[in-house]
């Protein structure tokens, strides 16, 4: 078997070269921090690496939560040796010439190889695909991580090969432990400094750190190389390192669909604070203020809809405003168009009806329309079916004459419901008042099930609200 010669340190290299996060790294299971759903005694995963049995895995999760730990671990418990590829940089080439070693070195003598895929995510599929078949005979055990969403990021073929494994952001309390471990260790950490860190400092840049360990111990060691041993950290000195804080958010990631989640729900369920909250989220991490334009015209529609009219107008409006002011003043007419989604009325009504609509016309595509609302001059039509007067309803009181507008085999089918509240409750007395004079009916026959709505008063005379 054909083998690399190791290099050895070079004699000009520091002990402290690596990064202190790197340093950190934990080498046992119980060394690590946070993960407890997935590491602790008596969990699959966990369980699996201390037995040494564990096969191909897919690690997800947001940055600097341990996914290269447990990669690392995982190698260290099963010993395997473990080859790093990064989808960024390596391709196909170098995963033919990994997989060439790894199976001279099991037919040598018997050593498996882990190959650990760092942001497999940014491989495309015909890259993907060529794992498959040596995880499937057992040439390499993958282990591949992410952080997207496994479902939409990995072909589904080797996701079925392997175990997908969701990694949580850290707590505060996790990153303080951390923080103060990197401080006392002096073999690997900073512990021969006797660098000082009062509670209140730690715990300030624990929380600066969204979860992520690696910016804090980033943090941590580029004020240490500032200052001389036994001097003291401070509040100040921390945050000149960590400089801007940046925003846990990416267009492309699974975050920023997140956070446009929670807006739109936020506005559905009524709660401008929430609404405000996330836009403003977004907007600080840079995302283009037309993406929530667009999903609150979307709001307008589908969870406003007639119950108040002016939701769309207020949204098109700020869209323009936008257009007009640019992104410093326009952000404002963005938020007001949001907290008036989000404290108008709520009914998905028209929703609900488009979708009815849409389901009747794709059940009934050759039906014809009824005679009496063609457009050719009943004499010039050579079929005397299809010669029928049309009833021109401003010819009659109250601008209404009933007649049918769907074909025959349609009639009597409803599609939109109004409910009660906002708009929508003048909207169902007019067709209370229509209903009452041979127009279409409130509800399809045998379709008395919908949610209950306010329901219009049968004295209605005159003309129509």
């Amino acid at each position: 078997m054909s083998a690399r010669k190791s290099e050895g340190p070079s004699l000009f290299a520091s002990p402290d070269a690596e990064p202190l996060a790197a340093r950190m790294r934990p080498e046992t299971l119980e060394d690590v921090v946070g993960q407890q759903h997935l590491l602790a005694a008596g969990r699959p995963l966990g369980d699996a690496i201390r037995r040494g049995t564990i096969g191909s895995v897919i690690l997800t999760g947001p940055a600097g939560t341990g996914k290269t730990t447990i990669a690392s671990l995982i190698g260290r418990y099963t010993k395997q040796v473990v080859v790093s590829l990064n989808a960024v940089t390596d391709g196909i080439p170098r995963l033919r010439a990994i997989v060439d070693e790894a199976a001279e070195r099991r037919d040598f003598d018997g050593t498996r190889t882990l190959v650990v895929v760092d942001e497999i995510h940014r491989w495309a599929r015909s890259q993907q695909d060529a794992l498959l078949p040596h995880v499937e005979r057992g040439v390499i055990t993958l282990c591949g991580a992410t952080t997207e969403v496994p479902a939409f990021a990995v072909v589904g073929a080797l996701l079925s090969r392997c175990r997908v494994y969701a990694l949580r952001p850290l707590a505060v309390s996790d990153i303080v432990t951390l923080i103060t471990r990197a401080l006392r260790d002096e073999r690997r950490g900073l512990g021969r400094r006797r660098l000082v860190a009062d509670a209140d400092t730690v715990t300030w840049l624990a929380e600066q750190c969204d979860g992520d360990a690696r910016r804090a111990l980033g943090a941590l060691e580029a004020v240490a190389l500032t200052l001389p041993d036994g001097d003291t950290m401070t509040v100040d000195a921390l945050s000149g390192a960590l400089g801007v804080r940046v925003v846990s958010y990416d267009r492309q990631d699974i975050d920023s669909h997140a956070v446009l989640s929670a807006f739109h729900k936020s506005c559905r369920g009524s709660d401008p604070h929430a609404a405000l909250y996330w836009l403003a989220r977004a907007l600080q991490a840079g995302e283009d203020p037309q993406v929530f334009l667009r999903r609150l015209a979307a709001i307008a529609t589908e969870d406003i809809g007639l119950a108040d009219p002016e939701a769309l107008g207020v949204v098109m409006h700020a869209w323009e405003a936008f257009r007009r002011l640019g992104p410093a003043e326009g952000e404002r007419a963005v938020a007001q168009a949001a907290v008036y989604c989000a404290t108008a009325p709520k009914s998905n009504r028209l929703h609900l009806a488009w979708g009815a609509a849409r389901a009747a016309a794709e059940a009934t595509p050759s039906l014809a329309v009824p005679a009496h609302l063609l457009n050719l001059d009943n004499a010039q039509r050579p079929d005397p079916a299809r010669r029928a007067s049309y009833a021109y309803p401003h010819d009659y009181p109250g601008a209404f004459v009933a007649q049918a507008y769907q074909p025959a085999e349609l009639q009597g089918s409803t599609y939109y419901h109004p409910g009660p509240f906002g708009e929508e409750r003048q909207i169902a007395k007019r067709l209370a008042w229509w209903a009452e004079r041979g127009g279409p009916p409130l509800e399809s026959p045998g379709n008395s099930t919908l949610v209950e709505r306010t329901e219009p008063s049968s004295s209605h005379s005159g003309d129509p609200l």
